[in-house]
């Protein structure tokens, strides 16, 4: 037990204050209007980065905005080792970027990127990219590797899949959820928005997932196909139409395993890990509070699902 690890996994344990849980989610999703939740949000931790006045878009960045700075702040107190786990698992917010950064090539004026710091991974040089060639060549040439393609959709899909596939290998603790998060992931552009995955992707994929689920035709043939280690985020599903559930289940199996995991006593990256998976799932229950929100919090029962 080395006194970094013990100075990040009480950090990392006390960090669990900056969540509202499920019943501020619901207080989020109950509101009348959007004003309302944000006066709700801005009592609690989520407060820095929010406007009043703000629109949906701006209220749920503000959120995950939130999330990263407290995935800093943890990552901040980590020996090496948890740093590069949180790393991994923050891994959304460099692809967020990427996607915005795309999408306003052409000369608008882009969305403020995630501000990563430590977090990073080859951000400030893709940020430096001047098109989608470009920002190709920069990825192959960085740990995430060639996403196969530079449309903005083969960008994305492969970058998540690459996350995916590092996390599997470099956060034990956090492998099954990768490889679940995979077979959605292949899953919804496979067999939902009928797009073929790059020859890259592809082939990553096929290492979480394996060769035979991954050249399955038809959803349930996937599903049959692929290894425990990730079917189980999809075998409640009977359809491809269904994948949405299953995505709302995967959040909250991974909420359930990292309160496991805190609950372990063990001096290790277990609980830091935990503590990201806990942290996260909160922020996507506000996110979807606040989208209820702005609809006038109305039907409580869809939003009741998620928690």
């Amino acid at each position: 037990m080395s006194a970094g690890w013990v100075a990040g996994v009480t950090r990392a344990r006390a960090m669990l204050s900056r969540r509202v849980g499920a019943s501020g989610a619901r207080q989020v999703a109950a509101a009348e209007d959007l004003g309302e939740a944000l006066r709700y949000l801005t009592a609690t931790p989520y407060r820095k980065y929010l406007q009043a006045g703000g629109t949906l878009t701006d209220a749920q960045r503000a959120v995950m905005a939130t999330l990263l700075w407290h995935l800093r702040v943890l990552a901040g107190w980590q020996p090496r080792e948890g740093v590069a786990a949180v790393r991994l698992l923050a891994a959304g917010f460099e692809i967020a970027n990427v996607e915005d950064h795309l999408r306003t090539l052409p000369g608008e004026l882009p969305p403020e990127p995630y501000r990563l710091g430590a977090l990073a991974t080859a951000w400030p040089r893709l940020a430096r990219t001047g098109g989608p060639d470009e920002l190709r060549a920069a990825l192959t040439a960085s740990a995430w590797g060639d996403p196969g393609g530079s449309s903005p959709a083969q960008v994305a899909t492969g970058m998540r899949i690459a996350a995916a596939s590092r996390t599997a290998a470099a956060v034990p603790s956090a492998a099954r959820w990768a490889a679940g998060r995979a077979a959605l992931l292949v899953a919804r552009e496979l067999f939902v928005g009928a797009r073929e995955l790059t020859e890259p992707t592809a082939r990553r994929a096929s290492r979480l997932l394996g060769p035979t689920a991954m050249a399955a035709r038809t959803f349930p043939e996937f599903r049959e196909r692929l290894p425990h280690t990730a079917r189980w985020a999809v075998r409640d599903v009977a359809d491809a139409d269904g994948l949405w559930r299953a995505e709302t289940d995967w959040w909250t199996r991974i909420e359930q395993d990292g309160f496991e995991l805190l609950r372990d006593s063990r001096f290790d990256a277990s609980s830091v890990v935990g503590t990201v998976a806990v942290l996260s799932t909160d922020a996507w229950r506000v996110r979807a509070g606040l989208e209820m929100a702005s609809r006038g919090g109305q039907p409580m029962e869809a939003f009741d699902a998620l928690v």
